[in-house]
Formats: structure tokens, sequence, C-alpha cells
């Protein structure tokens, strides 16, 4: 037989191009058309339906970027379609590929009530199935212009980011808006060609039933007349009958097929965007959940839910009804899909937290799949995390993006740094949009690493962002899918039933230990630097004012803040989204974020001057408050009293050396630092021949998404920043030694402090600059005279380790990592701390030297430029802090990252404060000190084991307990506990998290 397939492919193309897909819809006559353009932000229905509409026409240019439109848009159905389907069709001007990221529509009754949205690829709204002819139909449509930020031609710079800059000229025209026939037997063989022809396209060449389904489809087309599809279209199904009903082969994968529209809570729109987006996907899913009842859709994100419940309250109730029926699944436990490389311990704690307790006493539903399929790689702290929440199991997608290997399981166990695992699934599907057709399928079976051990896998499927989530067409896609031969076996189910399923077949699953470091997108540790900055500052003082109130609230006379922090904890959960923390999101996403911090460090700051008032009463006195977990100046740790001066050594300043005799530094005349000299160790810090917090400025341009990637090769272009205008010491009094060096490089100025404090083993650094740099990466380093073959970073509740060396490919691509407050190398008797007050962006390298010995460079990155999605990211004014810590073991490492974040706080009253809580174990660590959530007067303590050893401790309140429980994290009891002299012993294993809840 001759091979024709070409020729077949042709005319299948072209037919269903030409002449099916144009027959979908049947007559049509215009929609009149009126519209309201809404001035400034978007209004509430009632005042869009209360307004007054003028004429316009199809054609017509609406929308300036970022504006609202409404579209009043009625008609009758003419006499001559009754019994038919009729629809209306609306194109608003879709003029991108993608079926989001563009204008986009939510449709209403008169009545205000959501109809569905409207996107380019859910371009309908419903009349009816079988009309009577003559009804008049009208809609209010409200129409977004948001903007193409990310064009066919991507990661193009754009003012368009920012509403100020973005233009006032209209984006977007009315293509079409009529009432027509719906053809349904048309748009059914329509799906039965696309299931069938996508099948057939990923079919071996020789594989018999490529052929059947070839011929096939080639009869199909000759039974259709192309002078009346819509009379034929049933003749042409008629052919393919056959090979759609053919079942799977025994052995065929098994897809669970999940409903999803991943929405991003910020990005390249504003949050008040993403509000609309989530109002639009949501009406859309819950209206075909009607028509469809096999159909299940899964949604993560308490705050998505809670922004409907607040602002759609139709919406929500349509969620609310659905969700009891079982079809609307709420997943991920979480309050936000959150970036997990940089919130803090206790904030990624209260992610779940808050998240798993909205969907509790919103839903009364346990959430136990963890849902994050596009944060930017995983912390190794997580895992126990996911099980202190009630959580069992875990999806991620965004491994398959990585730029050199390829992650080896699809189903896994994943484990912690404390010994914790939970089952772990990565779709091999490789998207969180699936079409459900033929590639997508094919791909999840051909890339699934489990073979021969394990059957199934997950698909989620639905257009996102905008996109309007999962679509008729999808559904009846599933349903042809089902159970078809050459494909898997498709059910579309909830994410939980897939996971009990999968757990229980694959009782032997491998285990991955440690982070899952995502290969790309590594500059999202520095890039955005106020946002990061917001973030760490946030987080701490959430910790001060939760800790200060709880001692105002045992001491008395003093209402605890609870519906106020937990609104300011939702605040800053908020912003740790996964393109808003990372700061990869457009200019009026940071710009907002960073009008947002400030309000919450406003409100906490006065939250805790209020407790410190209440705390210190009258006098006199300097009261000294310590919110970090240890002591320091005689101040207990989580307590307050007078400073103890004690007896250290005046700071001496000779030139430009520095010596308080713990520590020695000498600065050149250019600023750079030529020697630091432990002489408790009696070694030199640094390495021969280097200097120390040596500025590097980097040639920055990734091949591909800006503000997420720093790619290897930027390190081949570099300048060390050696010109000083001016290097000077500093009196700052007998307690510190300071040397203040100015530099000016490009269109930048910048000026550091280094300070060597009274007593410390440490030296500070300030950093204030006015950044005005074009994609260029600003680094400091360290050299230091340590054989480390391994970092050791800060990480939530704990620490990691990295190699230094690139012995594998592996290794090799872990050359920027994430830490949080500091970072640690060293070899067996000696090592180095850097703390940092803002920074994530590290990277560490060895070098041997050629007289022997080996360099170990310690590098922050402190800041970036790149121009897209925010052209001016970064540009201004920064103040960064950092401190090297010669001598330092990890635990002086933790303290030291404590207290460059928590500085002490002074008050004019009188008498001390005793530590809301006391532990005789400095290797336990308590992260967090608050009122129980319920009001019910207990306190609680969060604390974990931070130096990755056993521990013993106990736990002592300054109030009287009458008994204390272990709970998880959303304060649930877990074991009761018993309570001797007022305090509880615990035993923790290395990273443990312990929260203990003590009733008064």
């Amino acid at each position: 037989m001759h091979d024709d397939r070409s020729l077949l492919d042709e005319r299948l193309t072209r037919t269903v191009r030409q002449r099916i897909r144009p027959e979908v819809y049947g007559a049509a006559v215009p929609l009149t058309l009126e519209v309201w353009h809404a001035p400034g932000e978007p209004v509430p229905v009632a005042e869009a339906l209360a307004a007054s509409y003028g004429p316009a026409k199809v054609g017509d240019a609406w929308g300036a970027p970022w504006a609202t439109s409404w579209f009043r848009m009625s008609g009758t159905v003419p006499a001559e379609w009754a019994g038919r389907h009729v629809e209306a069709v609306v194109d608003l001007g879709f003029t991108h590929p993608g079926p989001g990221f563009q204008c986009e529509g939510l449709a209403y009754t008169p009545e205000g009530k959501p109809i569905k949205g409207l996107a380019p690829r859910s371009t309908h709204l419903p009349v009816g199935t079988s009309v009577a002819g003559g009804e008049d139909v009208l809609f209010y449509v409200e129409a977004a212009a948001n903007p193409v930020i990310q064009d066919i031609v991507p990661f193009q710079p754009t003012e368009l980011g920012l509403k100020e800059t973005a233009g006032a000229d209209p984006i977007y025209h009315v293509v079409r808006a009529e009432l027509a026939v719906f053809n349904r037997d048309v748009w059914d063989l329509l799906l039965d060609i696309e299931v069938l022809n996508s099948l057939k396209n990923e079919l071996p060449d020789r594989e018999p039933r490529r052929w059947d389904i070839q011929r096939s489809l080639d009869r199909a087309l000759d039974r259709l007349d192309f002078l009346d599809v819509p009379g034929t279209a049933a003749l042409a199904r008629a052919e393919l009958a056959d090979v759609l009903s053919r079942p799977a082969n025994a052995s065929a994968h098994q897809i669970t097929a999940a409903g999803h529209a991943h929405i991003d809570s910020a990005w390249l729109w504003p949050l008040r965007e993403t509000v609309r987006k989530c109002a639009r996907t949501f009406s859309n899913v819950t209206a075909l959940m009607e028509e469809y009842p096999e159909f299940v859709f899964a949604c993560s994100q308490a705050q998505q839910y809670a922004w409907m419940k607040e602002r759609h309250p139709d919406v929500w109730q349509r969620v609310k009804d659905k969700v009891a029926t079982g079809q609307f699944v709420p997943v991920g436990g979480m309050w936000v899909e959150s970036d997990t490389n940089m919130p803090g311990g206790e904030a990624m704690a209260r992610q779940f937290i808050h998240g798993k307790r909205f969907f509790l006493d919103e839903f009364g539903i346990e959430t136990e799949e963890v849902w994050l399929p596009d944060s930017f790689g995983y912390s190794a702290a997580l895992p126990q995390l996911v099980k202190l929440s009630g959580s069992r199991w875990f999806l991620t997608q965004k491994l398959s993006w990585n730029q050199i290997n390829r992650f080896p399981h699809h189903s896994f166990y994943w484990e912690g740094i404390d010994g914790s695992q939970v089952f772990t699934h990565f779709p091999p599907v490789d998207t969180y949009n699936s079409d459900l057709l033929g590639a997508d399928l094919a791909r999840a079976s051909r890339q699934y690493s489990e073979h021969g051990k394990a059957t199934r896998s997950l698909v989620p499927f639905g257009y996102g962002d905008g996109g309007g989530g999962p679509t008729r067409e999808m559904l009846e896609t599933a349903r042809r899918s089902k159970d078809l031969e050459g494909s898997p076996r498709v059910t579309i189910e909830a994410p939980a039933a897939f996971f009990a399923a999968a757990e229980a077949e694959y009782t032997d699953a491998p285990v991955w230990s440690g982070e899952l470091y995502l290969e790309k997108h590594r500059a999202t540790y520095t890039t955005q630097a106020r946002t990061k900055q917001g973030n760490r500052r946030s987080e701490h003082l959430l910790r001060e004012a939760e800790l200060w109130a709880t001692a105002a609230l045992l001491k008395g006379g003093y209402d605890y803040p609870y519906e106020q922090l937990d609104r300011l904890w939702k605040t800053v959960l908020l912003h740790q989204f996964h393109d808003i923390l990372p700061g990869s999101s457009i200019a009026w996403v940071h710009r907002e974020a960073e009008a947002r911090y400030a309000e919450v460090a406003a409100e906490l700051e006065s939250i805790i001057a209020g407790a410190l008032s209440t705390l210190v009463g009258e006098g006199e006195q300097t009261v000294v408050f310590n919110a970090a977990p240890h002591s320091r100046s005689g101040v207990p740790g989580l307590g307050a009293g007078a400073v103890d001066s004690g007896s250290a050594q005046p700071v001496s300043v000779d030139g430009l050396v520095l010596d308080n005799g713990l520590l020695r530094v000498a600065v050149d005349e250019r600023g750079l630092i030529t020697s630091i000299r432990d002489l408790v160790a009696d070694r030199e810090v640094l390495a021969p021949g280097t200097f120390g917090n040596l500025l590097q400025l980097h040639v920055d341009t990734p091949n591909q998404w800006d503000a997420w990637d720093v790619d290897p090769f930027y390190r081949n272009n570099v300048r060390d920043l050696v010109e000083a205008d001016e290097v000077v010491a500093v009196d700052e009094g007998k307690d510190v030694g300071a040397i203040r060096v100015r530099r000016t490089f490009g269109k930048s100025t910048l000026t550091q402090v280094l300070r060597l404090p009274a007593g410390e083993r440490r030296l500070d650094v300030t950093t204030e600059v006015d950044w005005q740099e074009v994609e260029k990466f600003l680094k400091v380093a360290f050299p230091v005279d340590v054989h480390a073959d391994r970092s050791t970073s800060e990480i939530q509740f704990g620490h990691l380790h990295r190699p230094t060396h690139v012995n594998t490919s592996w290794d090799a691509a872990k050359f920027e990592i994430c830490a949080h407050r500091w970072v640690h190398v060293g070899e067996p008797g000696y090592g180095v701390a850097v703390v940092n007050d803002s920074t994530y962006g590290h990277d560490i390298t060895r070098k041997a030297r050629p007289e022997g010995g080996t360099t170990t460079t310690v590098r922050l990155s402190l800041l970036r430029a790149p121009r897209y999605p925010d052209p001016l990211t970064d540009q201004g004014f920064h103040r960064l802090n950092y401190s090297l810590a010669p001598g330092a073991a990890i635990g002086d490492a933790v303290r030291e990252g404590y207290r460059v974040n928590l500085p002490e706080r002074r008050v004019t009253g009188s008498g001390t404060v005793a530590p809301v809580f006391t532990v005789d174990n400095p290797g336990v660590v308590v992260e967090a000190v608050k009122a129980a959530d319920d009001r019910s007067g207990d306190i609680v303590v969060r604390l974990y084991e931070a130096l990755g050893g056993r521990a013993r401790a106990v736990v002592t309140p300054s109030f009287p307990a009458t008994g204390v429980r272990e709970t998880d994290l959303l304060e649930r009891t877990l074991a009761d506990l018993s309570l001797a002299d007022n305090g509880v012993a615990v035993e923790l294993r290395p990273f443990q998290v312990l929260t203990l809840r003590f009733t008064r």
C-alpha cells in the first residue's frame, strides 16, 4: 500500500480549519452593543448596572491598559430558531494566541448575577438548548483591558506593567458579539476528529491502530458534504464510532485527570486583577459542573477563596454549593501557593495554619494534598511542616524545568532534614495546563519513570491565569479518552483519590532526601530587594509583636490583638506568593508590595509599642527588650532588663586598623579589607593575597526569564569595585570602631561603614547604595582561608549542607543557592559565618592555591537590575546589613542570625520582664510565642532543634501552668505531656519542630 499519510493529514487539516470549525455556529444575528467606560479602578457590579451607557458597535476600540469597560449586549432570538440550541458568542478582541494573559470578561445577568467568564477559548454565553424563539436576551459584560505583557516575542522590556506608564490609548477592538445557533453535531464531530487525530499522531508509524484511525478519518471526510456540513456531520461521526469505541489495552497507563486553573495570585497583573480572574474562572467551572456531573475541579490557595467570600458573594455561594457536592475540591492547604525558599520558618508554618484552618472553618474539610506545581524549588524543611499540618501528600510540576539534570522519579517519598517523609508526585505530563489531547496523554505515559512498579499519574487540566480553567471541550475529550485503544485510561477524579491509590500500589517507592532544588530561576533569591526586605522585616516584627503582646497579656490589663495579627499575617503570607516574594512580577505588584509592607510595619510597631508600654510602666530607667531567643548584653532572650556593659575591651582605631582584642581588621586606602586577624584563634581569616568585603559587578544578561534567571556565564564578565572616593575612620565612640568607604561606579553611588563592636568577634558592614545600573549583578565576596567541601545554609527550622565542589552535574547546577539569615563554611575546629538582615542569594566556591591550601569564597548577592517584567527593577536607594563572624560554630551562626534581624529595643520605664519561656539548652531555639488562636487563654510556644543533633531540654514558662500538650501546627493536641516544677522536659530529634500549648 502506498504511504499517503501526508496527503491525508493535509486534507484533514484544511477540512477542519475551513469546513468544519466555521460551521460549529450556524445562523447568527448581531447583538446590540452599548458601552460604559468605568473611570479609574474596577467598580462593583451594582454601580455598573446603574451607569449611563452609550452606543457601541463591533469594531470599536475600547480599553486603555488596565482600564475596565462595561458592555450591555441585547438582542432577540429569531422566531425561526425555535427548538434550536442558541448561544451568544463574544470576542472582546482576543489577539494573543495564549488562552490567558490579555483582555478578559465576566458576564452578568441584568440582576447582577455572574454567568461565566469570557476568554479566548471560552467565548460563548448560554441562551438555551431548545429556545422557543422570540425571547429577548440581555447580558452585561465587565471587560478588563489587561495588556499583553509577555508577548509572542517574550521578555521584551515594557512600560505596560505600571498603570502610570502604560498609556491611555485603547488597546482592544470588539471583534464579535452575536446570537448564533450552536450546531452540536458539528461540534461533536470536531471533537471526535481532534481526539483521534491527536492520538494517531502519537502512535508509532507502523502501529496498526495508527492506520485504522487514519483511514477512518479519511472515510469520515468522504461522508461530509461541504455544502451541508451540519446536515452530514452525523454521517461522518458514524464512520468514527468504531475506532472511538475500542477499549484501552489492559496494561495502559492510568491517568487521573483533575480539573485545574493555575491562577497566579499576582504576576503580569496586580492583585486586584487576580480577584477578578478568580471570579471569572470559578464562575466558568461551577457552570460546567451543572452540565458535566463527573467534572471535578481542584483549587488551591485559601486566599483566593477568601477574596470570593469578601468581594464576590454570588460566586462564593456557587463555590460553596459545589464543594458540598464534591465537585469543587479545595487542595493545597496553604494560604497561597507560596515560594518555599525564602519565607522564614514561622511564616512557612503559618502558610499551612491559615490555609488549612480556612478550609476547615468554611467547609469542614481537612485538605491532605500540598499543591505547589509552580514554585521555584522546594525547601528541605517542607516535609516535616506538611506532616505537622495534618497533610499527607505533596505535588509539584516545576522540576521538569531543570536546565541540566532530569529528576529521576515521578512518584516517590520526599524526606526532609528531620527525617520526615511525605508521598510526593511529580506529574510526568510536564504541564499544569493540559488540554487532555493525545500529545499530553502520550507524554504522561512515555515519560513516566515508575513503569513496572506503579501504574498511574495525575494530569491537571484547564487553562490558567485568566484562560478560564477547564472547558467543555476538555470534558468531552476526557469522555472520549476514558477507555480508548492506544491511549492511557483517563478518569476524572479528585487528587486525593489519586494519591491514595498511588501510595497504596507503590509501597516501595524510592526516597529523595533533601531539597528539591530547581535548576532554573536562581536569580529570584535576589531580584526586587525591597520586596525581600519587606518580607524579612515583617516576619521578625510579627515575631516581636506576638511575643510582647503575649507577655503583656500575661501581665494583665492588655487586650491581645487577635484580629489585627491574623490580618497582618495574612497580608505577609499573600506577598510570599511565588511571583511576588521572588521578584518576578510587574512593577505595579512590587510597588504595591512595598506600600503594604510599610503599612504592616507601622501597625506592628504600634502593637509592639503598646505592649512594651504595658510591660515597663512608669519610670526613668532604660529597659532593653531582647526578642531574640538567646541572651545578649546580660539581657535574657525573650525578656527585658538593664544592659550589662561587662568588661569588654574598648575598640582601638589606628589609622585604618580596627582592634577590639578579639579581632583586628585592616583596611587599605582603597577601602578593601586586607586582613582579618582572629586574635582568639591566632589565625588569619582571609586567604592569602585576597581582599575581604570585595564588591563585584557582573554583566547579567540571562537567555530568558530576566527577573527569574541568572545563567552561569554571568561569571565570565566581572569588574572588581576597587576604586574609592573616600576611605576614613569614623568616631562612633569607644564601644565601636568604624571605617567609612565611599565609591562610585557606573551611575551608582555606594557608601559602606565597617564596624567592629566591643566585645564581639564579629565585623558588621552597613551598605547604602543608590543603585542605577541596568542588567548588572552586584555581589560582595569574602575569600576565607578554610578548607570546606560543603557549605551550610540556614533554611526554615534548621540548616542544609550543599557541596562547594562541582564533582557532578547536580553539584555544578547549584551555582547560586538560597540561605536565610546565615551561611557557614568551616573545617574541623574552625568556621566562619556570614549573616545578613535581608539577603537570600549566595554563591560559595572553593579553589586550591598553587602554594597549597584552599580558598573558600562566600559571596552574597546584593542587587540585580533586570529589565523584564519591571524595567526599573531595584532602581534607587537600598540599605543592606551583613556581618562576618570568624571562629563561629553553627550555634554561633544561629545566634548571630537572630541578632542582626531582631535588634534590641530600648524603652524608658522601670523593672525587668522575665522571659515568657526559658529553655535550658541553647541548641533548642524558640521560634514563636503567642496566645492560642482559639482565644482560650492558653499560651503556645514553637521551638526547634537548631544544630542538627538530638537534644534534651526543659521548657519553663514564666507563668503558672496547669497543663501542657504537644500539638500540631494548628494547635490540635497530639499528646499530653507532664509538668514538673512548672516546666516540661522534652527530647527532640535533629531539626525537630515542636509546638507546646500551655494551659494557665
